[in-house]
């Protein structure tokens, strides 16, 4: 078995750590402590040029078409410099995908190159609801047709990229009468269209710069080309989506996970008590040792995650596993490393309490880690009976 990287592949992750060495990390720091928000555009910007807007998507779309692998290893590289900016890369990733899957030919020419070329900042994927958030199939924002029109009514929350972003997939309810989760469908609704509001920013424990807002629809008029797929299969889409998405935070944790952990080792080079350095001291060593094991499995199960997706085969359980323990990894990583640096740790004067704070979310979004195990729980026991 080779799990060698091809040679694309290791060119991409070396532009992204070359990247994110040379023009996140400086700034991060910065940026999470409320920063020019310019330089935050900027680098999404310049990553949008090196390609990494559209990794999985078509040349012909202005895509990279490099594949989830190399998709994967890049976020990993971002999100060890800047955590913030790797959520909006994956994002704008899951949302090119989603219209390359299920998009019409006028749909895909119109909105996955502005992506890709960074022409739109970001995309927005507009699922959750306050009360349709694990169960994204109790939503209550509506569709009706009217004329050639659909109007959307209801509000979603935690929408990432909202302010700036180009264009929305948004979920709403098309057939009230359905049975639960059937009759749900698939907007794309284009970043200033009338009535769609840009409401309350988030005030957020972490990845400060990630901009996480609630979104209003007040009598939104769309018209009929604006359905993502099949009527009322809105469903199945998010669903068959968010696994991808969960390669993407599965992979992002990892990179904080990394990011602390190799400042931590570090700090125990340096750090000097009872007349020896801390690294020295097994109780060190061995906080060490099991976190990079975490890490180093974490990788693993999201190379395979991303190797199953790129070969067009069943994913769904491999990626809820990657997500699961790369994030939960990626959390026990941060926290051992505060506790290494000691009081050092929960001061902003280094990094480490910001990529606690960082990671703590990837455990929430794109699917909990509850969630996470109903769905390989589930994957297992279908897979015996």
């Amino acid at each position: 078995m080779n799990l060698d990287l091809n040679e694309e592949q290791r060119l991409i992750q070396q532009t992204a750590r070359e990247f994110a060495l040379s023009e996140l990390a400086p700034v991060a720091g910065e940026l999470d402590r409320g920063g020019d928000r310019q330089v935050f555009f900027d680098n999404l910007q310049k990553l949008a040029e090196l390609g990494f807007m559209g990794l999985n998507i078509r040349e012909e779309y202005g895509g990279a078409e490099a594949g989830v692998v190399a998709f994967s290893v890049a976020l990993t590289e971002i999100a060890r410099a800047c955590a913030a900016t790797a959520v909006t890369v994956s994002v704008n990733n899951m949302v090119c995908e989603v219209i390359q899957s299920m998009g019409s030919d006028e749909q895909k020419r119109r909105y996955i190159p502005k992506i890709c070329s960074g022409e739109y900042p970001a995309g927005a994927f507009a699922l959750t609801e306050t009360g349709a958030g694990s169960d994204p199939a109790g939503m209550t924002t509506t569709a009706v047709r009217d004329g050639d029109d659909w109007v959307l009514n209801g509000a979603k929350i935690f929408i990432t990229s909202a302010p700036f972003a180009g264009v929305f997939v948004v979920w709403a309810v098309t057939d009230k009468a359905a049975p639960k989760g059937k009759g749900i469908s698939c907007f794309l609704v284009e970043g200033g269209t009338p009535g769609l509001i840009v409401g309350k920013a988030e005030q957020k424990m972490g990845q400060h710069a990630s901009s996480t807002n609630e979104v209003l629809l007040q009598d939104c008029r769309v018209p009929a080309s604006a359905l993502l797929g099949k009527l009322n299969d809105g469903f199945r889409i998010a669903v068959s989506e968010l696994g991808g998405g969960r390669i993407g935070i599965g992979s992002l944790g990892l990179g904080i996970g990394l990011a602390a952990m190799e400042h931590a080792t570090r700090h125990a080079l340096d750090r000097s008590q009872f007349g020896q350095k801390i690294g020295q001291f097994q109780a060190i060593q061995w906080k060490l040792a099991d976190a990079y094991t975490e890490l180093e499995a974490a990788r693993l199960l999201l190379m395979n995650a991303a190797f199953q997706k790129e070969q067009g085969r069943p994913f769904a359980k491999e990626a809820s596993m990657a997500k699961l323990y790369a994030t939960e990894a990626a959390n026990r990583a941060c926290y051992e490393a505060v506790q290494i640096l000691g009081g050092y740790g929960y001061t902003r004067d280094y990094p480490v309490e910001r990529y606690a704070r960082d990671a703590r979310i990837t455990t929430i979004y794109e699917g909990t880690s509850e969630i996470q195990r109903l769905i390989v729980s589930r994957e297992i026991l279908k897979s015996f009976s």
